[in-house]
């Protein structure tokens, strides 16, 4: 390769003549040149930028300021749902309890014959069902869910207030029917003696009878024909061991010659309940017991509550 050189001067020129490998150094050489220059322009140009900041500092701190704003609300919000959740969760405990007692108050009229025990299981959740809807399904908001725990304590609030009135008429009728005075006051024996004038068994002479002599075995069974409350429980004269109970509404009843009393003064006893045993004691001429039905301080005919059909 010739390389020709032509002067300003005179004309001349000269003539150099490169061969291949000068050709590759010279070349060599210029890209190093080059990339040298384009290094030093790069560097003073980061330096340069350097100096600045990217973002103007005001720029920044309104960044920084919404920032914090933004996680301020987000910890309200946080703290609002965590409020709103732990309330629901107490309404949701507190309406459980209520449920459990409307169970057992339920059970309890299935125990107690006010409702069929097989229409209603109150020891198992009520059964439902349906087809599954094409349309997506969508999820409760917060709002919804707290509509709907309002309706539903408003429902049980409604439940209870029945149940209870219903508890109430169903305790009343049940307390009639125990305080009901009706049936023998024995398990077994006969009438041995009416109410009204008859012949004393001790003189012979026409004399009043105040109640009915139901005679039997000694030591049977002498039972309240009804509940009520044990007023006396002890001897009197003539009547020997003698048990009184008030019945309400003026009505009491005794049983009077008994071998043995079973019951005290004061004492709360049911329909059926044994409250003595026969015997013979006061003014008796064996084994019997003397009953008596007294409404309003006036003797009535046992007969007549003994011939009562059972409530």
């Amino acid at each position: 390769m010739n390389i020709i050189l032509v002067g300003q001067n005179h004309g001349r020129s000269k003539v150099f003549t490169l061969h291949f490998p000068g050709l590759v150094a010279v070349t060599l050489l210029a890209l190093t040149v080059v990339a040298l220059c384009a290094w030093a322009g790069y560097q003073a140009a980061m330096a340069r930028v350097a100096d600045r900041p990217v973002v103007p500092p005001y720029l920044l701190a309104q960044w920084h300021e919404t920032l914090q704003e933004q996680e301020q609300q987000l910890a309200s919000l946080e703290r609002d749902a965590r409020e709103q959740v732990d309330a629901m969760t107490l309404r949701l405990g507190e309406m459980q309890g209520r449920l459990l007692r409307l169970d057992a108050l339920g059970q309890r009229f299935v125990e107690s014959g006010a409702v069929a025990a097989d229409e209603f299981n109150f020891a198992e959740a009520p059964a439902v069902g349906g087809p599954e809807e094409s349309v997506e399904a969508e999820s409760f908001s917060a709002p919804q869910l707290t509509q709907m725990i309002n309706q539903l304590d408003q429902r049980i609030s409604d439940r209870e207030q029945q149940l209870r009135l219903l508890d109430t008429l169903i305790s009343n009728r049940r307390l009639e029917d125990e305080r009901f005075v009706a049936g023998r006051p024995i398990t077994w024996g006969w009438l041995s003696s009416p109410f009204g004038y008859r012949s004393d068994p001790f003189n012979g002479k026409r004399t009043w009878h105040n109640g009915v002599d139901l005679a039997g075995k000694d030591g049977s069974d002498i039972i309240s024909v009804a509940a009520g409350v044990v007023t006396f429980a002890g001897e009197r004269h003539g009547y020997g061991n003698l048990v009184e109970i008030d019945h309400g509404d003026g009505l009491v009843t005794r049983y009077a010659h008994a071998k043995t009393l079973e019951v005290e003064t004061g004492q709360l006893v049911q329909k059926g309940e044994a409250i003595a045993t026969m015997g013979s004691t006061g003014r008796s001429t064996g084994p019997h017991v003397h009953f008596e039905v007294v409404q309003n301080g006036k003797a009535r005919n046992p007969v007549t509550y003994i011939q009562r059909a059972s409530r």
